[in-house]
């Protein structure tokens, strides 16, 4: 399976979630092609079997801009997205905590429930972003 992994992170912690996501899927014998949104060139997103989607939350539950860009490039709704981001509920309390992950899982109507993670995926929250890869890959393994 080829793989396209695109995020936007400013603080480091979605690259940490996607680091863990590629070295999960690695294992699965994927292959990975890491997108960093608003660094990296255009890609192709129609070349992949999945992509996985991440970013950040913030201004009050805002998608960042780069992220809005990423999807206008792709040009089309994949049926394939797999959302993960980060957020932290110091700011807005639960009711915004990853809102720009609900918003893009709506988006592109993603078979998957996004991923959630409050700040960094250390701990605890790296076996919850292991378990989600799981769940999805075996979703994506049983579609194909």
């Amino acid at each position: 399976m080829k793989i396209l992994l695109a995020y936007l992170s400013y603080s480091g912690n979605t690259t940490e979630v996607a680091e863990i996501i590629e070295r999960k899927l690695t294992e699965d014998r994927c292959t990975i092609v890491r997108h960093r949104i608003g660094i990296d060139r255009p890609v192709n997103a129609a070349v992949y079997d999945y992509i996985f989607l991440g970013t950040f939350t913030w201004d009050k539950g805002q998608t960042p801009d780069e992220v809005k860009d990423f999807v206008l490039e792709v040009g089309y709704k994949p049926r394939n997205v797999a959302v993960f981001g980060t957020g932290d509920t110091q700011f807005g309390g639960d009711a915004l905590f990853c809102k720009a992950v609900d918003k893009l899982e709506t988006f592109y109507q993603s078979r998957w429930t996004g991923l959630k993670i409050e700040q960094s995926p250390r701990g605890s929250q790296e076996q919850l972003v292991e378990k989600w890869v799981e769940g999805v890959f075996h979703d994506a393994k049983t579609l194909a």
